[in-house]
């Protein structure tokens, strides 16, 4: 196993150039890319920029662990919004082919695509409500998505990519159990799993258990540590994850990739007002590294 790290906390919006320079000489083996919609796709990630992208990954020692990008309408109720975003990812599939990586990532949608709660704001709310419009058929709902899956997935297969489906809360699949019904529909060697604890563990799934339940399926993980209260992203080691049994159990059923460190509720971090990490997150990050590392060395766990 061999350490990552995602650039979106770093540098949340393109040009990411000095985010894997900045990366790199914190000691990081392995990054990911991420495209937030289509105009990524075209605007930033040309040919001419992929080439460059390459290059600068190489003559700094890092690889490309996955390349990000959830369609959007994957679960929508109208076809033509589902067909938009399946097409959409078929050129984010040519982007991460090119890149170099032969991983990629996205969120499971909600139901509908309709708009769901934060689960961060759940330690300070009495009530999480969500407007669910009438009439909703939800048995079709999944359908839908399963079939647009189907088509994700093909268009992996055909590119010669692994898919790594995430959860998250209140989407199609949350836990552990929910992404295995989704394999269940849609059978593939391609289709496999982001394993991200701290999107498991407020959900109910105690992560070290999923891994097992996941096994072969693991495919990339995103570690971060919350208390199980909301699917805040600390740092490893100040939350409630309990990190030894987690590192063992992804020993123990062969995963041998990239745990890429995905902070998001600490200091310093990018965000879409704050587009560039201040110099506080490189702690941080360094930090859950050196914390990892004891935690792996302690277990009998080879963490690079």
């Amino acid at each position: 196993m061999q350490f990552g790290a995602s650039i979106w906390p770093f540098q949340w919006t393109p040009p990411y150039e000095s985010g894997i320079e900045r990366l790199a000489k914190l000691g990081f083996k392995h990054t990911e890319l991420i495209a937030w919609d289509a105009a990524a796709l075209s605007d930033y990630y040309t040919p001419a920029r992929i080439a460059s992208l390459k290059k600068l990954l190489g003559d700094v020692g890092m690889g490309l662990s996955e390349f990000v990008h959830s369609p959007r309408g994957a679960a929508d109720r109208d076809p033509a919004v589902r067909r938009a975003g399946i097409e959409t990812f078929r050129r984010a599939a040519d982007v991460a082919k090119e890149l170099g990586t032969d991983i990629i990532n996205s969120v499971v949608p909600t139901p509908f695509g309709l708009p769901m709660p934060r689960m961060q704001d759940m330690p300070l709310t009495q009530e999480l409500s969500v407007d669910l419009p009438a009439g909703l058929n939800w048995a079709d709902g999944y359908a839908w998505y399963i079939d647009s899956l189907t088509q994700l997935t093909q268009i992996c297969e055909k590119t010669g990519l692994k898919y790594a489906l995430e959860t998250h809360p209140h989407r199609w699949a949350s836990t552990a159990i929910g992404l295995l019904r989704l394999f269940d529909h849609v059978k593939s060697p391609a289709l496999g799993a982001n394993f991200d604890p701290s999107h498991l563990f407020p959900c109910g799934d105690l992560p070290q258990v999923a891994v097992y339940e996941l096994g072969n399926k693991v495919f990339h993980c995103h570690f971060s540590d919350n208390d199980g209260a909301s699917n805040a992203h600390w740092r490893p080691g100040r939350g409630k994850i309990d990190w030894g049994q987690t590192l063992v159990a992804l020993k123990n059923v062969g995963f041998d990739g990239v745990i890429s460190i995905e902070l998001e509720d600490v200091p310093g971090r990018a965000n879409n007002r704050m587009v560039t990490a201040e110099p506080v997150f490189d702690f941080e990050n360094t930090e859950s590294m050196r914390y990892l590392r004891e935690v792996a060395w302690q277990n009998n766990v080879t963490l690079m």
